[in-house]
């Protein structure tokens, strides 16, 4: 006699095999395979969650919904990627959408190097804005979960353009409180049992915010334009709608199926007042990054605005965003107490992407400069090596003649295990810059510091970039590489001199 459970079923099987003995004496054994099977999946899944809570980069199927209203507050949050200086790049121009929009920015973490990419523009090929999304919500939880997140505005101070523009910015960490109803504090707990609902909803809730689910009205409206479509744009006469200079051209379209035309949009009409965007209690972009390409910009061409005063002056002030006063005055330090004289910097790019396949090209320029010393200044020169290249690894190359001719050339280096180094991350660790700049009446949940004590930030990039600043022989910087155009940046602007 059959199980009553599985009478629905096997009824089912019956009917639809009738004619065939063959198929319905194998039912007990397919009944078998199913139960084993969900019974496998059931314990996967268990397991799965409480020893991954978070590693799959997949939304759930059936996201919660979550819409926090914050007293009218509306937010513009984007996806930040790559290394640190594009993440820079992409904050600078998320500044002046706020304050177009006039939206309170979500300030992201510092991503690890690399840990998501955005893909190629010019080629058509990057991830979509949903995707994207989704993959720095991911990385992000798991930095407060590892204890190692890191605000922009804990390295980067913003200060004067909140004294003098009135742009509001906010912690994701305390956004999510509001946004996800909880503690985000708590994906510090070591409970696996807490820990797997805990991330289940975060999950959920990542997925709603990276546009999964949908737009909302008056709750979320996730763009899906990226650089294959749209240039941003802002009070450009007669461009609004209007196709952009470069489109994919003719070869790519066949040979990857492309169908993509690019139009420049301005942004405030397109997501401002009377737009369906402008409802929505957030806005969310996916990358923010831009560079000029082919005599257009591939995102974002905001660069002046000569009808709106006000945001020319906040476009020429984001140019220069300076480090947080921690860690220029540990640049200050070793420039003033390690090496004690006037000296050179040489910041050498050697071992990542295009840039180890031009490194005779990076050391010639080193070289130039260091002929051109030593006829007009005294010795030993010193130079502030700022480099990729591990120094077990300077055998046979330009870096190991200097070091060797130690009676011309004294070389510095600061690392990562310096007492200097440890201890400004332990100052910026202390100094919780990234909560300051949010001043609302209304406190988020919890948020009680429970993933104390910290693990220390690793920040030696940002102190060799304050060192570089210092260096009153001048400077040698890798070509193409944005770290290189990071410390002109701060040698123009007097970093140093502050």
């Amino acid at each position: 006699m059959e199980a009553p459970s599985f009478n629905r079923t096997n009824n089912r099987w019956k009917k639809k095999h009738s004619s065939n003995g063959r198929s319905s004496s194998l039912l007990p054994i397919s009944l078998l395979f199913l139960l084993f099977s969900l019974l496998f999946f059931l314990s996967y899944k268990l397991i799965s969650n409480s020893l991954l809570p978070f590693s799959t980069n997949s939304p759930p199927a059936e996201p919660r919904r979550h819409c926090k209203t914050l007293a009218g507050e509306k937010f513009l949050w984007y996806a930040p990627h790559s290394g640190f200086s594009n993440q820079l790049s992409e904050f600078k121009n998320a500044i002046l959408i706020a304050r177009i929009l006039n939206r309170t920015l979500i300030v992201p973490p510092v991503l690890d190097h690399h840990a998501v990419a955005l893909g190629s523009c010019p080629k058509f090929r990057v991830l979509s804005p949903r995707e994207l999304r989704f993959s720095v919500w991911n990385h992000t939880i798991e930095l407060i979960r590892d204890r190692r997140y890191l605000s922009m505005v804990d390295i980067i101070d913003p200060s004067k353009v909140v004294s003098s523009h009135g742009v509001r910015f906010i912690d994701f960490r305390v956004f999510v409180s509001y946004w996800c109803g909880m503690n985000i504090d708590l994906v510090c707990f070591k409970d696996s049992n807490k820990l797997s609902s805990l991330f289940d909803i975060l999950s959920q809730c990542g997925s709603v915010l990276s546009g999964y689910s949908g737009n909302e009205a008056n709750c979320l409206f996730a763009l899906d334009e990226d650089c294959r479509t749209t240039v941003w744009t802002y009070g450009k006469d007669g461009e609004d709608g209007a196709l952009d200079s470069f489109q994919p051209d003719e070869q790519l379209k066949k040979k990857k199926k492309i169908s993509y035309v690019r139009r420049r949009q301005d942004v405030y009409k397109s997501l401002g007042p009377g737009s369906r965007a402008e409802l929505a209690t957030v806005l969310a972009f996916g990358s923010l990054f831009t560079s000029p390409y082919k005599g257009s910009e591939l995102y974002f061409d905001i660069h002046e605005a000569p009808g709106d005063e006000r945001l020319q002056s906040l476009i020429e002030m984001v140019r220069f965003l300076p480090f947080v006063p921690e860690i220029i005055s540990a640049g200050k330090e070793f420039a003033s107490d390690t090496i004690g004289s006037a000296f050179l910097c040489a910041q050498l790019r050697l071992l990542d992407g295009q840039f180890k396949n031009h490194q005779k090209a990076t050391f010639l320029g080193l070289q130039q400069k260091i002929e051109f010393l030593k006829h007009d200044g005294s010795l030993p020169i010193h130079i502030f090596v700022m480099t990729d290249l591990p120094e077990d690894n300077w055998a046979g190359s330009y870096l190991e003649d200097l070091a060797k001719d130690s009676d011309t050339f004294k070389l510095h280096i600061l690392r990562e295990k310096d007492e200097l180094v440890a201890r400004t991350a332990k100052k910026l660790a202390a100094s919780g810059h990234g909560m300051k700049f949010w001043s609302h009446p209304q406190s988020p949940v919890g948020m009680k510091k429970l993933c104390q004590p910290p693990l220390f930030p690793d920040i030696l990039l940002y102190i060799e970039e304050a060192v570089c600043s210092c260096a009153s022989l001048g400077f040698v910087g890798t070509a193409g590489s944005t770290i290189a155009e990071s410390i002109e940046l701060m040698r123009k602007h007097g970093a140093c001199l502050d």
